[in-house]
């Protein structure tokens, strides 16, 4: 699979967001015969301040920002996995994960499961929290599980994904910067790669706000390609036959003892 990895700092006007997207995109082709392009959380608009109301500035699933990659994925033949705010009506929004097919459809939608309310954040004041629905669905023959940010410090939603058939997880974050928590970011992600023998595809939220370092990690936890703080498009190609090589030499998934309960569902 070959994967596209874009790290931007968004802003708090979305017609900018859907600028800088398609600015930065413009670097790619059909030529580059990208499978998957995974762009980071609240690309469609920043949280901005704890006092901005994010259900003013949520989108419905068929507004510009949707259709935008839309058009992207069209023009790349590539699948997209991008983080926006969804509008559902009166209320707050959901941090939703939109997946745009290369044909342009929206195929899928994961809202994210665990909000932010840590290091004296709440994101749920701003947002709701989605149904406990992880989501694995089939992107160019592999099966991906779709995480967001603060999910990540959550290892059984890793684990439900991979016991739904996920070989790679992919985590759009908007990680906020902070003492350790670039220590942390890399250490979750590099975890959940080795404890499930899997690929992490992590694009991040660049600035000064945030810690950027979007990266991927093979099943053996080394880091393939990362970026720094600033804007950056990684690319990388994952191999399926790294994922039998690791688990293989690894077989850690199947030594396990303790029972497990799935509650994934594929799509």
């Amino acid at each position: 699979m070959h994967v596209a990895l874009l790290q931007l700092a968004s802003t708090i006007d979305a017609a900018t967001n859907r600028e800088l997207i398609a600015g930065h995109l413009a670097d790619l082709g059909p030529d580059d015969a990208l499978d998957l392009v995974v762009l980071p959380e609240a690309s469609m608009h920043d949280f901005g301040s704890p006092d901005l109301d994010l259900a003013a500035v949520a989108e419905p699933l068929d507004g510009p920002f949707v259709t935008m990659l839309g058009a992207e994925a069209q023009r790349l033949g590539a699948t997209i996995v991008a983080g926006t705010f969804e509008s559902v009506g009166n209320g707050l929004p959901y941090n939703t994960l939109v997946v745009i097919d290369p044909d342009g459809t929206l195929r899928a939608t994961y809202r994210k499961i665990h909000l932010y309310d840590s290091f004296g954040y709440r994101e749920s004041d701003r947002l709701l929290p989605g149904a406990i629905e992880p989501v694995v669905l089939d992107i160019a023959g592999r099966p991906v599980g779709l995480m967001t940010c603060y999910d990540l410090r959550f290892p059984e939603l890793a684990r439900d994904l991979v016991d739904a058939g996920a070989e790679i997880l992919v985590v759009p974050a908007a990680w906020v910067a902070g003492e350790r928590k670039l220590h942390h970011w890399r250490t979750l992600l590099t975890a959940r790669a080795i404890e499930n023998t899997v690929h992490v595809v992590a694009s991040a939220q660049a600035g000064d706000r945030y810690t950027g370092h979007s990266l991927v990690v093979d099943p053996w936890g080394s880091i393939v390609v990362e970026a720094e703080s600033t804007p950056a498009l990684l690319r990388a190609t994952i191999g399926h036959d790294e994922i039998v090589q690791a688990r293989d030499e690894n077989p850690s998934l199947a030594n396990r003892r303790l029972p497990t309960e799935g509650t994934c569902h594929s799509s």
